[in-house]
C-alpha cells in the first residue's frame, strides 16, 4: 500500500535488532500502525523486536534516545490530531525535530511513522486498518531496516570513500 514513486524496499534485516516505540493515544490508529510495522519487520526477516509503549507522540524522542543505544534501528509511531489550538503544530515540530536529532547524533536509524493528520478519518486512512489506503506503520518500518543494513554494510569501510 505504498504511495506513487516510493521505492520498493525489500531487504534482509535478518540478525538485527529493532524497537517499535508507539504512542498510546487514538488506540485503533495505533493498533493498526504497530500492526504494520511488525509485518514489515517480519517480512523483512527481522527477528528481534521489542514493543514499547509511552503516553503520546511528544514522548517518542526521549524514548528512542534512551532506546538508541540498544537497538539496530528504532520504529516511532504516533499520531497527532489537528484541533482548534495550536497544540498541533508544538507537538508535530517537537517530535520530527526530535527524533531526527536521536537519528543524526546516536547513528541509528528511526523510522517516521508519525501521522499528523487533520482529523480522526485521516488517521484511520492512513493506519493499515482494513479499509485503509495506506500503511504508514509498515511504511515506517521497511527503510529504517533498510537503512539499519546499510549502515551495517558501510562498517569497516574507508571513511574517505563512505564521506565522497
Amino acid at each position: 500500500m505504498s504511495g506513487a514513486g516510493s521505492p520498493d524496499l525489500r531487504v534482509d534485516g535478518k540478525g538485527l535488532r529493532v524497537a517499535v516505540v508507539a504512542a498510546s493515544w487514538h488506540q485503533t490508529v495505533m493498533d493498526g500502525l504497530v500492526e504494520g510495522a511488525r509485518r514489515a519487520l517480519t517480512e523483512s526477516g527481522v527477528d528481534s523486536v521489542e514493543l514499547v509503549r509511552v503516553p503520546g507522540t511528544f514522548e517518542l524522542p526521549v524514548a528512542c534516545a534512551r532506546l538508541a543505544g540498544s537497538y539496530d534501528a528504532l520504529v516511532a509511531l504516533g499520531v497527532v490530531i489537528r484541533g482548534g489550538t495550536p497544540h498541533f503544530d508544538y507537538v508535530c515540530q517537537a517530535a520530527t525535530v526530535g527524533l531526527t536529532d536521536v537519528s543524526v547524533r546516536t547513528g541509528v536509524p528511526v523510522g517516521f511513522g508519525v501521522l499528523t493528520c487533520d482529523d480522526d478519518a485521516q488517521a484511520l486512512d492512513r493506519a493499515g486498518l482494513p479499509g485503509s489506503s495506506e500503511d504508514k506503520g509498515h511504511e515506517a518500518a521497511t527503510p529504517a531496516v533498510a537503512t539499519a543494513v546499510t549502515l551495517r554494510d558501510l562498517t569497516g569501510r574507508d571513511a574517505a570513500v563512505v564521506g565522497a
